[in-house]
């Protein structure tokens, strides 16, 4: 048995969703201090960033108790992260791009913990891809409008959903292939990051759809 296999998997869910619920925080945050908000304001759309894919994963898989009813130190770590936020936001000069930035890195880490769980609750591929995609998106789709932004997930020109989708698919099929789980989450989160990444330094993006005036047949 290799050292991948040892790996507990209900610890490597506890891992990547610590690591999600910590870096979407912090976007939650500083879209508070965008805003403006007070510290109640701020705890609020950290902890609704944090919590909202994996809420909404664990409702899905029928999970007996959504992860941060389980255990709430999610929600105090999600707290915390808020109020360091709060009292040094002032330095950072250019808040939007840090956003950016850990937003990716939290969408990695996010998908990779709902293909775990997904795979851990014996789903199959398709629904498993579907989670990783849930767990990654839906915390900051609920962010962004809370706050009143155009979501990142639905705004033209960024690969968002879509580096969700490959990365997820990326960790199932690796799965199929023989590797363990640990190596495809690993390889999927780098994906989605190297995805992400590309979209905002070079501008990656999909073709988008383009309205043309209807034929006229005569």
């Amino acid at each position: 048995m290799s050292l991948w296999d040892q790996i507990n998997p209900a610890a490597l869910i506890s891992v990547l969703d610590y690591g999600a619920v910590l870096i979407f925080a912090l976007t939650g945050a500083l879209v508070a201090s965008r805003a403006q908000l007070d510290l109640v304001g701020f705890v609020f759309m950290a902890a609704l960033t944090a919590v909202g894919g994996g809420t909404l994963r664990d409702l899905i898989i029928g999970r007996e108790t959504v992860f941060w009813v389980a255990q709430p130190a999610y929600v105090l770590l999600a707290a915390a992260a808020a109020m360091v936020v709060f009292w040094t936001a002032h330095l950072i000069e250019s808040r939007y791009k840090w956003l950016l930035w850990l937003d990716s890195l939290a969408l990695a880490v996010a998908m990779a913990a709902g293909v775990a769980a997904a795979r851990e609750a014996g789903f199959g591929p398709v629904i498993t891809v579907i989670m990783g995609v849930v767990t990654g998106t839906f915390g900051g789709l609920m962010r962004d409008v809370v706050s009143n932004e155009v979501p990142l997930v639905l705004k033209q020109g960024e690969l968002y959903l879509t580096a969700a989708f490959g990365g997820a698919l990326v960790a199932v099929v690796l799965e199929y292939l023989g590797l363990a789980l640990p190596q495809t989450l690993i390889l999927g989160a780098v994906v989605v990051w190297g995805l992400r990444a590309g979209s905002l330094t070079w501008g990656w993006k999909l073709p988008v759809y383009r309205p043309r005036p209807p034929r006229d047949h005569g």
